[in-house]
């Protein structure tokens, strides 16, 4: 998430660069190939089956119980040992992810209108029949992620869930995010990772129906998994680094700014957070309260090389060309902290999801507690896609009954269009169509 000498052609303001990547990410992006390794796993999968899924389950997660699936009462139990206050907030954020998707949904109608005397057309909404719904256990099981997946799918009526996530280094699951997968209303729960929990999902070998959709985050290897297994199911997004962008003047905290920044740096080693801002002064006391920050965050060894390797601070001159920046950019986390939030807000058209104003923190949505997804296109993806929400569980389904009043109207038009293009059995249909409209006036 960084400026780059191909886009100079495209920014008619000016800026300069206060900070950027480091020189050899900036020149190679760093990145590592696991196409191979996931295509293998992928093709064993697919012609062993649930063998080649136990095989990859013991090799990588030590996992050798003869069952996957957790009960459905060791589901319900599983928050009892978590601690009260922990319970309540993850019981807000699934109300709360339940409440904006449940918004949503009432606002997406179907729709039934003649077009032309005797033609009705329009759509209605149907929700894919089952979703598949990976949920990270690693270094930072991220609780919320059931509540973006599974629960808004459930809004939008997906009649079977399932979710799959991986055993810690002692065989057992996560309780939290067992938890998580309870209140969001799982219908199943299996204790499986990696490459191997997406074909499981994918192929239906798990005691249930194939996926017809998979969501949710995970490394490298279960996003190109993935990537490779799109087509045979529907898949939300490709998700990179986890990245955060900020739209600063001087007229914001730069230890507020530093901190948000640092929030979402702390997702990996390779999370980009960039700050535009209009002041150089404030873009050096930003840098300057990141560097005193990290001195004692306790996750320093993380968000201090995503910083270092993967920082950018742009000066901009004027809120114009600080718009124009960030619209490249196109940022998973967006937000705005300036004398004039509005006024941005109003211009700026490509980000996963903004944040206005400086009360309003990347962590409030990363945890659930705003109510809107955090499963968001990173890359510049936000250039030409959204991120997931309970229209993605949807299918708009077209329909069209035509009467004979219409024919006149429709029959003609096809013909000569099909003639033209030399398609004979188009215009046959067309034309059969005409000619018993005829008769039948006529009778």
């Amino acid at each position: 998430m960084r400026i780059q000498d191909s886009d100079m052609h495209r920014i008619t303001g000016r800026f300069t660069t206060l900070k950027d990547y480091a020189e050899k990410y900036a020149r190679d992006g760093g990145s590592s190939s696991v196409v191979e390794t996931v295509t293998t796993m992928l093709d064993d999968i697919e012609a062993n089956g649930i063998e080649a899924v136990r095989r990859y389950a013991k090799s990588l997660d030590k996992w050798e119980s003869p069952d996957f699936e957790v009960s459905g009462e060791q589901l319900a139990h599983a928050g009892d040992a978590l601690d009260t206050t922990l319970r309540e907030a993850m019981r807000a954020s699934a109300e709360r992810t339940r409440a904006f998707a449940r918004a949503q949904r009432e606002h997406l109608n179907d729709l039934d209108f003649e077009l032309l005397p005797g033609l009705q057309v329009g759509h209605r909404y149907v929700p894919v029949a089952s979703v598949g719904a990976y949920l990270p256990a690693g270094q930072f099981p991220i609780l919320s992620s059931a509540f973006m997946s599974i629960n808004v799918a459930k809004v939008a009526g997906v009649s079977n869930t399932i979710a799959c996530t991986p055993p810690a280094s002692d065989g057992s699951a996560n309780p939290a995010v067992l938890y998580a997968a309870y209140l969001a209303g799982a219908d199943h729960v299996f204790v499986l990772g990696g490459v191997q929990a997406l074909a499981g999902m994918a192929y239906g070998l798990l005691g249930q129906p194939p996926a017809s959709m998979m969501v949710g985050a995970g490394n490298a290897f279960v996003t190109e998994a993935k990537r490779q297994l799109f087509g045979k199911v529907g898949i939300d997004l490709l998700a990179g680094p986890s990245e955060i962008a900020v739209i600063a003047d001087d007229s914001a905290d730069p230890a507020w700014v530093a901190a948000d920044l640092l929030g979402q740096a702390e997702h990996g080693v390779q999370s980009p957070a960039s700050l535009v801002t209009t002041s150089q002064a404030f873009g050096e006391a930003v840098i300057e309260n990141i560097d005193k920050q990290l001195h004692t965050l306790t996750t320093a060894h993380i968000a201090g090389p995503a910083w270092r390797d993967f920082g950018t601070v742009y000066v901009a001159d004027g809120n114009e060309a600080a718009v124009e920046l960030m619209n490249l950019l196109a940022p998973e986390h967006l937000e705005l902290q300036t004398e004039d939030d509005n006024w941005f807000y109003e211009r700026l058209t490509n980000y996963g999801s903004i944040f206005i104003g400086p009360w309003s923190t990347v962590a409030f949505s990363d945890k659930g507690q705003s109510g809107t997804n955090h499963t968001l296109p990173t890359g510049r993806g936000a250039a030409s896609s959204a991120g997931l929400s309970v229209a993605r569980f949807l299918k708009p389904l077209t329909f069209q009954r035509a009467t004979q009043q219409s024919i006149a109207a429709l029959a003609p038009n096809t013909a000569a269009i099909a003639h033209y293009e030399g398609m004979a059995a188009h215009q046959a249909t067309a034309d059969i169509r005409a000619m018993a409209a005829d008769v039948r006036s006529n009778e």
